[in-house]
Formats: structure tokens, sequence, C-alpha cells
């Protein structure tokens, strides 16, 4: 049976936490939600966008009860403050998603010496959601973690680009790309193994948009500046991807599917994965290995200075 947001239950009374709704996936995502009755609290870097965001969910389903908190991934200290903030201020988060990320910028660094990449899609996520795990633990909520059919461009992790030293190679802004979006699937399966062998209620799942057309095309090349490159890869992606609307349904489908038990991968179902209705989707088998995600568990939480305990 095809999957569509028709099949998205009744979500009144469920609280959804989803980072990055300034625009693309993320506002997609939020304005479905609403429609289904849940409450939100969505993220935003920039105030002004935060409020046109929350200006049009609450334009197109009127009574939405939603809530911004400040956030800035590429800043450890600023993802575990808004972590902090959001687990005092409320009793409950039903569902968790982990959204908003940066792609294929110039060699760039977060306020702490890190790649940007790796640091903002991966390590400010970490220390964000590690911060939010009480609140989560005791919600039994699902956690969905955004991936991307780049995770499997890359055969691993350098798990010293989330080091202040940082790797020695070449940067190659793919290759890095590659590596946050396989170490977001990592994470996923991991937090899952860890979960059911605690015997917890969480339900850890990972989806990815296939290719879809957001700001990610623009934003990431663009940092530091207009570039001719940027611009064209934006442009393109406008004409032959599919719409953001289109790819927020795997994300939709992980948060909201009952039949979900925790480890699965959601994402489309046609043109090798780039664009349709969502279904379950395969992996690499290194987002699989336990080896590598339990030495990327160790080197987040060296990262943000912070036990991470499932």
């Amino acid at each position: 049976m095809t999957w569509s947001t028709s099949d998205i239950p009744d979500l009144t009374g469920k609280r959804v936490v989803l980072t990055g709704v300034t625009g693309g996936l993320g506002l997609a995502t939020a304005l479905e939600l609403a429609r289904h009755g849940a409450d939100l609290v969505v993220t935003a870097r920039d105030d002004a966008k935060g409020d046109d965001a929350v200006a049009q969910i609450s334009s197109d389903t009127p009574g939405t009860s939603i809530d911004v908190v400040a956030l800035d991934l590429a800043s450890l200290a600023d993802a575990r403050r808004a972590g902090a903030e959001v687990a005092k201020t409320y009793d409950r988060i039903d569902v968790l998603i982990n959204n908003a990320g940066i792609m294929v910028p110039p060699k760039t660094y977060t306020v702490d010496g890190i790649e940007l990449q790796i640091g903002t899609n991966h390590l400010g996520h970490f220390a964000w959601t590690a911060e939010l795990w009480p609140v989560l633990r005791a919600s039994d909520a699902r956690v969905v973690t955004v991936s991307s059919m780049a995770h499997a461009s890359v055969k691993g992790i350098d798990l010293r680009s989330l080091t202040r030293e940082g790797s020695p190679r070449r940067y190659r802004r793919w290759t890095s790309y590659g590596e946050s979006k396989l170490a977001n699937l990592v994470f996923a399966v991991e937090l899952d193994r860890r979960v059911k062998a605690a015997g917890s209620g969480v339900v850890s799942v990972a989806a990815h948009p296939g290719y879809a057309s957001t700001n990610l095309t623009k934003t990431g090349p663009t940092v530091g500046g207009l570039s001719l490159p940027g611009i064209a890869m934006h442009q393109i992606t406008k004409v032959i991807a599919q719409s953001a609307t289109a790819g927020s349904w795997p994300l939709l489908m992980a948060a909201t599917d009952p039949t979900l038990t925790g480890g699965e991968y959601v994402g489309p179902a046609n043109l090798a994965g780039a664009r349709g209705r969502p279904k379950l989707v395969g992996m690499t088998r290194t987002a699989r290995d336990e080896a590598l995600a339990t030495a990327l568990w160790a080197a987040s939480e060296d990262a943000i200075g912070v036990a991470f305990p499932v």
C-alpha cells in the first residue's frame, strides 16, 4: 500500500519538536503536522525567519500551538543551551525531528573550530539530543534523524573531523557532506540499538528526502558569499528535483507511522530513491557497522564534552 499524508493519524495533544523550520523540508513538515493537530516546538537560527515560518503555519492552520526556540547548531554551547531550555520548559516530547543542516559549503568552521558540516549536521544535533534525552526517555518519544542518499557516497567517517585539530586530508565538500549524513544515519541506528538494549520505549527512525528542491542547495554553497557553482546548482535543482513538500513525506512517515518499531530508514520509492512516495529503504553496510557506531558515539561525546548515556 502506498503511503500518503492521509495516513497520518490525528496528532491532537501530541507535541513535536522540529529543528530547522524556516524553509524547505522543515517548513513543509511543520505545516503538515499542524494540519493533523500537533502542537509544535520549532527551532530557528534567524529570529526574523522563525517569525515568518510561524506566520505561515498560523495562517495555514489557525489555532495551532507553536513555540519557537532559538538554536544555532553550529555552536555546541548554543545547542546545549537550547536543548536544556526545551527540556526544562516541556515535560513531554512525543516526536523529535532532527532536520536542520547545511550542505556543501566552502571550507568553513563552527564557532568551536570544527568543520562546519559534521559540526552542524551531526555534532550539533548530538549535543541538542543529549540535553533533551531525559524528557525523550520519559516520554517514550520517537526520534527521527534526517540523513541523505549522500550517505552512500562515502565508505566511512574520518573521526578526526570531529576535533578542533581536524583531519589533515584535503577538504572536499561533497565528501564531508556525505560523511556528515552517514554520521546522522549511524547515530539513528546506534540509538535504536541502545534504547532496545536498555529496554526503553524510545523509537529511533531515520529518513531521507530524496532529491528535493530546498534552500540547502543555495545556503550551503554560498556561505561566505555568492558563488557561480552554488547559484547554478540551486537553479538546476529547482528544475529537476521534487518539491520540498514531496521531500517531507519520508520525514512525516518516519515521524507518525505507528507500525515502525525502530531502526528503519524511510525514503522515496522511485528513481533509486530520488523521488516519489515514501517507503522503507535500505542503507549501506557501513551505516550498520557497530564498531563505527561505537567509535562515533565516543568521539561525539568527547567533542561535546558531555556523556550521552542511553
